[in-house]
């Protein structure tokens, strides 16, 4: 099973959205954001290609208005790299 690691940037990224939105709201869409990678440990290439980098290794999922950006670093291996609201430009 591939293991899961959750770059500093990301938690950043999600400890960010906690504090600009309603709690109620935030504690739902934070725990969907972790809890969404999860498949990754079973089919790592789940996700699309970033088509603004169009690399084999780094992907996304979608969840609600979020792009989870990750990186398949190896078999065993899996960086989350950020997580971004779909309306903001990209930067990696």
């Amino acid at each position: 099973m591939v293991k899961l690691i959750w770059t500093d940037q990301a938690i950043t990224d999600i400890g960010d959205y906690i504090g600009e939105n309603s709690e109620k709201y935030a504690k739902l869409t934070v725990k969907k954001l972790f809890e969404r990678p999860e498949i990754l440990k079973t089919f790592p290439q789940t996700g699309r290609i970033v088509p603004e980098k169009n690399e084999e290794n780094l992907r996304e999922l979608i969840e609600g208005n979020y792009r989870i950006i990750y990186e398949i670093v190896s078999a065993d291996q899996i960086n989350i790299l950020t997580v971004y609201h779909s309306a903001r430009d990209l930067k990696l």
